[in-house]
């Protein structure tokens, strides 16, 4: 089945006004029973493709509107470490019904932004009240206005294997060209409110490919992570890494891909000395504030729980 565009929601309906759109609908449904609000809603469930996954000989396409639930089971053999991580998330009931745009493109999970009665950067006051205020589950990397971490572990995922995105108004674009680097502080991503995401493109499943996922919580399996990480690696006959992706969550106002770990880690044996360094070096450039400093020994031990996990 080829996916189909969508392009009948190119454009708002004549009279929709602040109108917002609906996939899963599992960030949307609370954060208007917080806020109160009752925009129009379009719903995209029954647009033709858009729940499609088709595998052909570049890659595979998904919809965005494919579950996380149908990422965790379909893809578990050519994507490890995408599917590891849509299989860590919430809990069998979300993952059932949200779906991977709206993991990507949700909003922020910080408690200032989702308060009904509190006007922050992203609700569009002039500052930050978590920069001064409670910070607790913010980020390790300082690096943009807003201190709360981007909320997507697909994201997380997908830069890994470089994974590419389509919008009803471009086609191609990186992750990063989606979610932005979080220096415009009003936005969670960089699409128009009228543009929707209608497909991610994986590049072709690499044979032998190993993954590991891990995050850290602090109690319930279905809680947002303190720090995650995700790692796939390839390696040959002797054991040496050929390949590797890996990247981190829950610490930055995007998720971050660690090239510089990457490549420490490529060439490797992955032993207990890389494994080691590789892990410290994870932490390089975090910057935490008052009371995320915990996170910082957290990213290094998360790090390295993936890494043992991947060459076990």
């Amino acid at each position: 089945m080829s996916l189909t565009m969508l392009t009948a929601y190119d454009e708002r309906p004549e009279g929709a006004g602040d109108a917002v759109y609906r996939a899963g609908g599992t960030d949307l449904q609370e954060r208007l029973r917080t806020t109160g609000a009752t925009p129009h809603v379009l719903d995209l469930t029954g647009v033709p493709g858009f729940a499609a996954l088709e595998r052909t000989d570049t890659g595979t396409i998904l919809g965005a509107g494919v579950t996380v639930a149908t990422v965790a089971r379909e893809l578990a053999d050519a994507y490890p470490a995408l599917a590891l991580t849509a299989a860590g998330l919430a809990t069998p009931q979300v993952r059932a019904t949200a779906t991977v745009g709206g993991n990507l493109l949700q909003r922020t999970r910080c408690w200032y932004f989702r308060h009904p009665h509190t006007s922050c950067l992203k609700s569009g006051g002039d500052s930050c009240p978590a920069r001064d205020g409670r910070h607790l589950y913010g980020v390790a990397f300082d690096t943009a206005p807003c201190v709360h971490p981007h909320p997507s572990s697909l994201a997380m995922a997908l830069l890994t294997y470089a994974a590419t995105l389509d919008t009803t108004r471009s086609g191609g674009l990186a992750v990063g060209d989606v979610l932005g680097d979080g220096s415009d502080p009003s936005r969670d991503h960089l699409l128009a409110d009228d543009e929707v995401l209608t497909r991610i493109t994986l590049p072709p499943p690499v044979a032998g490919e190993r993954a590991a996922y891990f995050r850290a919580i602090s109690r319930f399996e279905a809680e947002w992570p303190l720090v995650e990480a995700v790692v796939r690696v390839v390696r040959d006959e002797a054991g040496t890494v050929t390949s590797c992706g890996l990247a981190i969550g829950g610490v930055a106002p995007v998720p971050l891909r660690l090239r510089a770990v990457e490549a420490l880690i490529t060439g490797s044996t992955l032993d207990d000395d890389t494994v080691s360094a590789a892990a410290a070096a994870a932490t390089d450039g975090a910057d935490p504030l008052p009371e995320t400093g915990y996170k910082v020994a957290l990213v290094e031990a998360t790090v390295r729980e993936v890494l043992e996990r991947v060459r076990s």
